[in-house]
């Protein structure tokens, strides 16, 4: 069986450090098996202040950005080489800086030639804009690949992704028998972009807190549930879970803190976000397993920064009133799991498998094939 050693590679909205994964990828196409064997993450330090504003939309010259994307590129090769820890790369996965997205215009900045050079193997990036292109909102781009780690023969699962925003993949049960079963088993994922979550919780850290995050949720533990702030949030959190889009730029909630009185106690309202989040999260992964699963919904897998705010996972699994583990439980670091799924659709996408599903981004069928190539130079 044909086996692949693939580094995938992926920095979040946090922008605060790349992470790099070593995988393992046994077969080809939909029949592939992807275990994940190295885990490394470089912090981006100064960088990531520029690329932040730059996000944030702060003039910059041409000069500025293209430094950044090389400079950035220079930081993953570091990393990807402690990922690698000595093996043979035969693929690099790339999915670059998100500093702006608002279908059908995205950006993920990355200047690849540097990486493939470097390591001398090819590199695939810019795996969202073929979806773009045909239509979808490119995005959510992880749930073929979710369905690749984390599939059951028995039980009905999603994956809940408790990142900057939050997204969910429902993975219904059913077993592949035969490249029938398998396509039978692709249409059957159903997955998007649900609320914004960490983007939120974080900026009332950083407002009031004086912090970058709440460690663990634990200002937020020592508040109280305030239902008029709890409401007043979760009724614009569940206008964009509806919306039956991509979230992105826009999509912060900042002019909603904005509107917050000074009489708010902030864990209080910490508090009371944590559990709107949760409660929204929990109502689209159900409402989505009783439209389109034919067993119930039995488990919850929980990856992204936001697994760490125990605040908001107890909120989350409280709503959803099913079980909850970590990805770690499934082999998939919490920490590493969107790395790890761009090694997995990196291998998709090097053997001509569109990586993105029309019931998901709205992407008209079929779907393209994504990625863009870089190679190394000869010797």
């Amino acid at each position: 069986m044909t086996m692949r050693t693939i580094i995938g590679c992926m920095t979040g909205t946090s922008m605060d450090a790349v992470d790099a994964v070593q995988v393992v990828v046994e077969g080809h196409g939909l029949g592939i098996h992807a275990s994940v064997h190295r885990c490394a993450t470089g912090l981006l330090g100064p960088l990531a202040g520029a690329l932040r504003e730059f996000a944030e939309g702060r003039p910059a010259t041409a000069a500025l950005v293209a430094g950044l994307a090389r400079e950035f590129a220079l930081r993953h090769v570091d990393v990807v080489r402690e990922a690698a820890g000595g093996e043979r790369i035969d693929l690099i996965a790339v999915h670059g800086q998100t500093v702006f997205h608002a279908p059908p215009i995205s950006w993920q900045l990355l200047a690849p030639a540097p990486i493939a050079e470097a390591l001398n193997a090819p590199v695939v990036f810019d795996l969202r804009a073929a979806d773009l292109a045909a239509g979808g909102q490119g995005a959510p781009i992880t749930p073929l690949a979710d369905w690749v780690l984390f599939r059951d023969e028995s039980e009905t699962r999603a994956v809940v992704n408790l990142g900057g925003f939050a997204n969910y993949t429902l993975l219904p049960a059913g077993r592949d028998r035969d490249d029938a079963a398998l396509e039978e088993a692709v249409n059957g994922i159903r997955g998007g972009d649900i609320c914004v979550c960490n983007l939120l919780l974080d900026a009332i850290a950083r407002r009031w807190f004086k912090m970058p995050f709440d460690e663990g949720g634990r200002r937020a533990a020592a508040g109280e549930i305030q239902p008029y702030l709890r409401d007043a949030l979760a009724s614009p959190l569940s206008d964009q879970s509806l919306a039956g889009r991509s979230l992105g730029t826009g999509d912060e909630m900042i002019a909603w803190l904005d509107e917050r009185s000074g009489t708010d106690r902030p864990e209080d309202l910490a508090r009371s976000a944590c559990d709107a989040v949760g409660f929204v999260i929990a109502a689209a992964v159900r409402d989505a397993a009783r439209k389109h699963a034919s067993m119930p919904l039995r488990r919850i897998l929980l990856a992204g920064g936001g697994v760490h705010n125990g605040t908001l996972t107890s909120a989350l699994q409280q709503h959803a009133e099913v079980g909850a583990l970590s990805t770690d439980a499934f082999g998939v670091p919490v920490s590493h799991r969107e790395a790890a799924e761009m090694a997995v659709l990196g291998a998709l996408c090097q053997d001509r498998v569109p990586i993105t599903l029309p019931q998901v981004t709205g992407v008209r069928a079929p779907a393209p094939v994504a990625g863009a190539w870089v190679f190394p130079g000869p010797g």
